[in-house]
């Protein structure tokens, strides 16, 4: 099957799987470069918010789907659309002699270090943030930190679970600092500036001159931002080059401000003396944001993104009271909304029809007595497998229709919600919960035999 053939079909099943407005806007930009010895490499728009998306919501409905049509196990690879001439040369090098091919490859690196771009999203501004109680002393430290970096609480270290703002606030602060004063910033991540470090090591020859641009890229900086350093762990080498940095960094007064999904200490893997530096300055949490601050959140996306929503407060107060308290699921939910107004030509919400469309964020009041692991239990033991199974990575078709099936069930029975019942299932996340619930009530319509399956596990399931 060529990949043109692959992409295609793709396309047709996520656009059944999401909304219109997700698949305009996530999907139809995306391309297929590749598919060799079970490597998917999928061609991304130059958009980090994008690719975060994709990666956090959509990562394995794409695997689902790209399994199913190739039938096989793909490990899928995300290449931005400016790195695309890079991944195109490493390509026709693999024929060419090794050394000149080493030389090429650093040579390109060195030029790539050399380009200066502070990776600042100009969207991300402390006008934008949306301050409440749970967050307001992080605002107020960030902003400080904005306003006299080197100076201040350096270095500062954010930590908060995904969707709660960190990365936003990371971004203000270089941007405050970019826009009122001539001070170089850059902003990175843990994975790119490892890569980058990597390459030095994987070079035979000009690694001299590739160290030289490495670190003039990252010291030669008056203020650098690291996010997700969480993602330093196993990676030794380069927590030497992080201590390195840190060290000349900090001794020249520059600011320095990390970001990780979990405490220092949470971080098992880094080493002591990074963990020790990381304490020098202050260490900040950002908490859930609490039902106001949920409120806020939703009026201010509909008026920064300009979204076709015109909502009175009991609405507003249905959405920040049911969807959770992850900015990207209220944000989530306003783009589900768009969507559904758009496809069922809704002229203006009212309670009924926006509980029709976030049916899939909301969780459902059916039947309260049965939990997740009973419901694992009833259809591990009706199809002969082990509860196990069900929770593990094992993708043989039987367990996968067993797993999928607990989903489903899962979802019209209890009041879990889909991150809880993908946490219970394997630790998978919400949109696998979506597109199994999805799949079963597609086949529900036609196969008479899942029908009375179905029927057999809900009475099993009443006892």
């Amino acid at each position: 099957m060529s990949v043109e053939d692959i992409w295609v079909k793709f396309l047709a099943k996520i656009k059944s799987k999401v909304s219109l407005m997700s698949y305009n806007y996530i999907f139809k930009d995306l391309k297929l470069y590749s598919y060799e010895n079970s490597e998917v490499v999928i061609i991304v728009p130059n958009n980090e918010l994008l690719l975060q998306n994709i990666t956090k919501n959509y990562e394995s409905i794409i695997e689902d789907i790209l399994n199913d049509i190739t039938n096989d196990t793909c490990e899928i690879k995300y290449v931005f659309e400016s790195d695309l001439s890079s991944l195109k040369r490493k390509k026709t090098l693999s024929s060419t002699n090794l050394k000149e091919k080493n030389d090429n490859i650093v040579d390109n690196n060195i030029n790539d270090l050399n380009n200066y771009n502070n990776n600042l999203n100009p969207n991300y501004t402390f006008d934008t943030f949306v301050v409440g109680e749970s967050n307001k002393l992080a605002y107020g430290t960030a902003l400080a930190v904005a306003q006299n970096p080197g100076k201040l609480y350096n270095p500062y270290f954010i930590y908060a679970s995904s969707g709660l703002g960190k990365t936003h606030l990371m971004h203000a602060i270089g941007n405050y600092i970019v826009n009122n004063s001539d001070k170089k910033v850059l902003y990175t991540t843990a994975d790119q500036f490892s890569m980058d470090y990597i390459s030095i090591v994987n070079s035979k020859n000009n690694n001299v001159q590739y160290l030289e641009a490495f670190r003039d890229k990252y010291r030669n900086v008056d203020v650098l931002i690291i996010d997700d350093v969480q993602f330093f762990e196993d990676k030794p080498k380069t927590q030497i080059e992080l201590t390195n940095t840190f060290n000349t960094l900090h001794d020249n007064n520059k600011q320095i401000i990390l970001a990780s999904d979990t405490s220092i200490d949470d971080i098992k893997k880094l080493d002591d003396r990074l963990k020790t530096r990381f304490r020098w300055g202050l260490t900040e949490s950002i908490n859930p944001p609490e039902f106001e601050l949920r409120k806020n959140i939703i009026k201010n996306k509909i008026k920064v993104y300009n979204y076709d929503l015109d909502l009175d407060e009991e609405i507003i107060d249905y959405v920040a009271n049911n969807c959770g308290s992850d900015v990207r699921n209220l944000e989530n939910a306003l783009t589900r909304m768009c969507a559904y107004k758009s496809m069922m030509n809704v002229e203006k919400y009212d309670l009924d029809i926006v509980k029709e469309a976030l049916i899939e964020f909301v969780e459902k009041p059916t039947y309260r007595t049965n939990s997740i692991s009973k419901i694992i239990d009833v259809v591990a033991k009706h199809y002969g497998i082990d509860s196990s199974m069900i929770k593990g990575k094992m993708k043989k078709k039987n367990i996968a229709e067993a797993r999928a099936i607990a989903m489903y069930l899962s979802r019209i029975i209890t009041t879990e919600s889909l991150e809880r019942i993908g946490l219970e299932i394997g630790g998978r996340d919400h949109s696998t919960v979506i597109y199994s619930y999805e799949k079963i009530s597609n086949e529900l319509k036609t196969n008479i035999q899942l029908q009375e399956e179905i029927r057999i596990l809900k009475e099993r399931l009443r006892e």
